[in-house]
C-alpha cells in the first residue's frame, strides 16, 4: 500500500506551457535569440532551468545563472499565473486525501514559486508538505528534491512511497531514492521515455492514478 505520495508540479499537477515558454522566450531575447515556435521550448518544462540553457543553446554556466534571472524577471510577474490546473487533479487530490494519503509536492522549481502555484490554484490544503528547489540554484536535481522531501517529512518507508511525473528526472528521480515512479502520459513527456525510465506504472489520465494507488 502507497501511503506517501509525492507529485511533480509541472506537466503533472498543472499545465505551464504557456508560461515557462513565455519566460524562455523572454530571457533568450536578451541574447537576440528568437523562438518561432514556442512548441520548441516545451523542452526546458521539466530538468532544472539552468541547464536547459547549457544544453540546448550551449550557454556557459555563468551565462545560464545570467539567463535564469531574465526567465525569473517575466516569470515571477506573469508566467507564473499563464498556468492551468489539469482536468480531473482536484477531484484526484480530494479522494486522496479522503483515504489519508500523505501529500507532498516534489518539484525542480524554486519551493517559494510552487508554493505561490499550489496557492493559487487553492490546493494547500490536500498537501503536507511542498519540497522544490531553492532560489540560489541548488536543490534542482529531481534526485535531490525527492530525498529532501524525504527526509524533511521522516519518511522510513519507502516501499509505501511512490513519486508521480511527467518526465524521466522524475522516473529517474524516485529510482535513485529507493522508491517506486509512475509516469503519467498528459503531460510533457512519452511512452517510451517513462519506460525507458523505469517506470513501475504509467497513467494516461489523473483518474487512472487514483486506481493505481487505491489499488495497492
Amino acid at each position: 500500500m502507497y501511503n506517501s505520495i509525492l507529485f511533480d508540479l509541472d506537466g503533472t499537477l498543472t499545465d505551464p506551457g504557456v508560461g515557462i515558454t513565455n519566460s524562455v522566450s523572454y530571457a533568450l531575447k536578451k541574447y537576440c535569440i528568437t523562438v518561432t515556435n514556442p512548441k520548441e521550448l516545451f523542452r526546458f518544462i521539466g530538468p532544472p532551468l539552468h541547464e536547459s540553457f547549457e544544453i540546448f543553446y550551449h550557454f556557459s554556466p555563468e551565462k545560464a545563472k545570467e539567463a535564469v534571472e531574465y526567465y525569473r524577471e517575466y516569470y515571477s510577474d506573469r508566467g507564473i499565473y499563464e498556468n492551468i490546473l489539469y482536468p480531473g487533479i482536484e477531484d484526484l487530490l480530494k479522494q486522496l486525501k479522503e483515504s489519508n494519503k500523505h501529500l507532498i509536492v516534489a518539484t525542480s522549481k524554486p519551493e517559494k514559486y510552487a508554493k505561490q502555484i499550489i496557492d493559487h490554484f487553492a490546493l494547500t490544503k490536500y498537501f503536507d508538505y511542498i519540497a522544490g528547489a531553492n532560489m540560489d540554484g541548488s536543490r534542482t536535481k529531481k534526485s535531490e528534491v525527492i530525498s529532501y522531501a524525504i527526509a524533511s517529512q521522516k519518511i522510513k518507508e519507502l516501499s509505501q512511497t511512490v513519486m508521480i511525473g511527467d518526465r524521466e528526472y522524475d522516473i529517474l528521480g524516485a529510482k535513485q531514492n529507493g522508491i517506486d515512479a509512475l509516469g503519467v502520459l498528459y503531460g510533457y513527456g512519452v511512452y517510451q521515455e517513462l519506460a525507458d525510465a523505469g517506470a513501475d506504472y504509467i497513467a494516461e489520465k489523473p483518474k487512472d492514478i487514483l486506481n493505481i494507488i487505491l489499488s495497492k
